[in-house]
């Protein structure tokens, strides 16, 4: 299972490379449990600031779930198949650190719901992303249809997820789906330079900027105000916030903590 899914380490960041390029990066139920396994590892990693998911080779960045491992399955016995799929992407959004999906390819139903999870999402030229589950006498069930329309409102997540729509990825620039499509050589440089804006922000404001967002997006204004105030009180007495407002005194670059 091991090499199914590749870590590697690159400074505070760590890159999850999905390494299944014949099957397109489907997501097995033994590469979901590994998924859920690194994100908790990596949250309650101090050393980690950033997580970057993409796909190996050039065909895709994940086709989903693993529909030829379930091939025969009754549904009666599908249960830890679909809990594992679910787990592991909920767990991917659960990272408080910044994630990026560096989309290398095409993503369908369970691989769009992955790039959904995660913060930011960077895409090559040329590809494609669906939820096309509805065509599959299925429909989406890792998030899809709670994420896309946080995402990109009702009505546009309706003709995707309704209608089984595979749209191409300038289109889900457009829509506001994903934030940057680059050249295909140009992946790793974009995801780059995310990573590079990020190293000089406090990584403890950007957790709690990150939390203020998320759990204020569906509340009334003054609840959300409140969590905002929250999450504001803790940077406000952070070390960080101490360092930051001394370089800006001195004219220097600030050299972040994280505490």
């Amino acid at each position: 299972m091991s090499e199914h899914i590749l870590v590697e380490r690159r400074g505070t960041t760590v890159w999850i490379t999905l390494n299944r390029p014949e099957a397109r990066n489907a997501l097995s139920r033994a590469v979901n449990l590994r998924l859920a396994e690194l994100a908790n590892e990596l949250e309650h990693d101090p050393t980690v600031r950033a997580v970057v998911i993409m796909g190996a080779g050039d065909k895709a960045f994940c086709a989903g779930a693993d529909l030829k491992e379930r091939k025969g399955i009754p549904a009666a016995e599908s249960a830890p198949y679909i809990n594992a799929i679910s787990t592991a992407i909920n767990e991917i959004a659960a990272i408080r650190k910044p994630t990026i999906a560096a989309m290398n390819g095409s993503a369908y139903g369970g691989g769009l719901e992955l790039a959904m999870a995660c913060d930011f999402r960077i895409a090559v030229e040329g590809c494609e992303v669906g939820l096309t589950e509805v065509r599959l006498g299925i429909m989406p069930g890792a998030g899809g249809t709670q994420r896309l329309p946080r995402l990109i409102g009702e009505a546009r997540a309706k003709e995707m997820i309704m209608l089984g729509r595979r749209i191409p990825i300038a289109r889900a620039y457009e829509i506001g789906l994903v934030h940057q499509v680059v050249p295909v050589g140009q992946l790793h440089a974009a995801v780059e330079g995310i990573l590079t804006e990020l190293s000089g922000c406090a990584p403890l404001s950007v957790i709690h900027a990150k939390s203020a967002l998320e759990r204020g997006a569906n509340l009334p204004l003054d609840q959300g105000l409140e969590i905002e105030q929250q999450c504001y009180e803790v940077t406000l007495y952070s070390e960080d916030r101490d360092e930051g407002l001394a370089a800006f005194a001195a004219g220097r670059p600030p050299v972040y903590q994280g505490r």
